[in-house]
């Protein structure tokens, strides 16, 4: 087993057996490394938290011997923590270390009010605290939304196999939330879907009066006659209602918001690792065939 040759470097695993399908080495987190805290926007609810501890889950798949823990922008009591108590409790455990906690934002996108929440809890810590990005943009967002898309029944799943779906949309509307800023770096992740469905995708943010109607029309106007609403987002940050009001606003069906997809882990880990100089390996994107 080949061990790290300086602090801070993640330790491998032994080596698997040779073998064309063999996995990658798996990766562990060095000893004492930062608490994960998973800063989760919203309303705090059961199915936040079930959300979110499945997050974890991938997460610590990815990563093992991660100390991660739970914590809502908005929580205050016992069953949701809020995240200046998490990082309080962090703090009283870390003491002295250099960096005690990495703060991962539960967030697709750019969400000023949110972001702005979680940066204010940071600052008012007693912990030693590194706050990351948000998760998006990202071509593992792309093949999320693809997924999600296509268990609606709204896109095809694999385009090499000619499987066709009768209610495919040929005009995808990408809703966020977060404004302007937000629509734009969705903007990112839907060239990306766009490549893979081979339709136009138009991001559009929920919270911005209109916004999503004018995506709606202007799709419309440049030949799309099924569309899609398909939310970039996980899930907590907006209530389900806002979705469907959307799609009925837009004059379409929807698909689920991304929950608690494999991707989503994946890149929790990865925006930590990055806070860290750590390497783990590197989330693929499934090819679109």
């Amino acid at each position: 087993m080949s061990t790290a040759t300086g602090p801070g470097l993640p330790v491998r695993r032994p080596r698997p057996q040779p073998g064309r399908h063999r996995r990658p080495e798996a990766l562990a987190a060095p000893e004492g490394a930062p608490v994960l805290v998973l800063a989760v926007p919203g309303n705090p609810t059961a199915p936040a938290l079930s959300l979110a501890e499945e997050v974890v889950s991938i997460a610590r798949s990815e990563l093992s011997g991660l100390d991660p823990r739970i914590a809502f922008v908005d929580g205050d009591d016992e069953e949701f923590p809020g995240l200046r108590t998490v990082l309080d409790e962090v703090a009283a455990d870390r003491r002295g270390e250099d960096i005690a906690a990495v703060v991962v934002p539960l967030l697709a996108g750019p969400e000023a009010s949110v972001l702005r929440r979680i940066r204010q809890a940071v600052v008012d810590s007693k912990a030693q605290v590194e706050l990351t990005d948000v998760l998006g943009p990202h071509p593992l967002l792309a093949e999320a939304l693809h997924v999600r898309l296509s268990e609606a029944g709204l896109a095809r799943a694999d385009r090499a196999r000619l499987f066709t779906v009768a209610t495919a949309a040929d005009g995808i509307i990408l809703a966020t939330v977060g404004g302007e800023e937000a629509a734009q770096a969705a903007g990112v992740t839907g060239l990306l879907l766009a490549a893979r469905l081979a339709v136009p995708v138009l991001a559009a943010a929920l919270d911005e009066d209109g916004a999503i109607a004018r995506a709606a029309e202007q799709l419309r106007s440049s030949g799309s006659s099924t569309l899609a609403l398909a939310p970039c987002l996980i899930g907590p940050e907006i209530a389900p209602q806002l979705l469907h009001t959307a799609a009925a606003e837009a004059g379409c069906s929807g698909a689920d918001a991304l929950g608690p997809y494999p991707a989503v882990g994946k890149l929790v880990v990865t925006r930590y690792a990055a806070a860290l100089g750590i390497a783990p390996q590197q989330p693929q994107t499934a090819q679109a065939r």
